[in-house]
């Protein structure tokens, strides 16, 4: 009991001299000490904090299992993931999916269509009715207008839900959503969507056409991106619920 009072004492201490995460680092440190690694707690804790820049890359391979629990066997089994990697994209290249001009996002999509066998492109998350559900609860005004407007079918959906906001939001603020989607919760894409329109309702409010709507959500202002996946975080919390992290 006292043990976790001091540990709460410091956690309010560092929050308000500005070094929130250092007790999350601490513990995330922790976990990745253990051998073999904690699948679910380390999903546990990357849907509730933002992972360290310095750990980030890690994890995510833990998570998508391209390095196994076992710590023994990574140098082993990263060198057979490079070799994989080598073999795919020259498969993508000869049967033409890929050339050597393709943006990287589209490679490595293709990449997972290929090796989960949704080759031909097929959608890659079905999200457009839990984005009309969620944006009608938080302002059934703005998605009336874009109804009026005839933008819901027309809106970036394979932007937002196929690349994952990859081209739309910055890295420092994607990164922050990737945390979630590769451990295992792909619903903040949603909200992330949600909290886009909710933002920029003005802007939206004052269009009424369906193209240039959409020209502006492709193409929306990267100055107000961390806000963004703040508030979306804030949101998907809200809505379904925090994760619990157990040590």
């Amino acid at each position: 009991m006292a043990e976790d009072t001091q540990r709460n004492f410091r956690s309010v201490y560092y929050e308000k001299v500005g070094f929130r995460g250092v007790e999350e680092k601490k513990s995330l440190e922790i976990l990745l000490k253990d051998d073999p690694l904690d699948i679910e707690k380390l999903c546990t804790f990357s849907q509730r904090f933002p992972l360290p820049s310095m750990y980030r890359g890690f994890v995510w391979k833990v998570l998508l299992g391209i390095l196994p629990p076992h710590h023994e066997s990574h140098a082993q089994v990263m060198m057979c993931r490079k070799e994989q990697y080598t073999d795919v994209l020259h498969a993508l290249k000869v049967i033409r999916f890929v050339s050597d001009s393709t943006p990287q996002v589209d490679v490595y999509l293709r990449m997972y269509q290929l090796e989960s066998g949704k080759l031909p492109r097929s959608p890659f998350f079905p999200l457009p009715k839990a984005f009309e559900q969620y944006l009608n609860l938080e302002d059934s005004r703005l998605l009336n207008h874009m109804k009026t407007c005839s933008v819901v079918t027309k809106l970036p959906y394979d932007l937002w839900f196929q690349k994952c906001f990859a081209g739309c939001l910055p890295e420092s603020s994607l990164q922050r959503v990737w945390d979630k989607v590769i451990s295992g919760s792909c619903k903040i894409l949603v909200f992330v969507a949600v909290e886009i329109l909710l933002t920029f309702k003005i802007k939206v409010m004052a269009l009424n056409n369906a193209e240039k709507i959409t020209k502006f959500l492709e193409n929306i202002p990267q100055d107000s991106s961390d806000a963004i996946v703040s508030k979306a975080i804030d949101l998907w919390h809200k809505h379904c619920g925090t994760p619990v992290h157990s040590m």
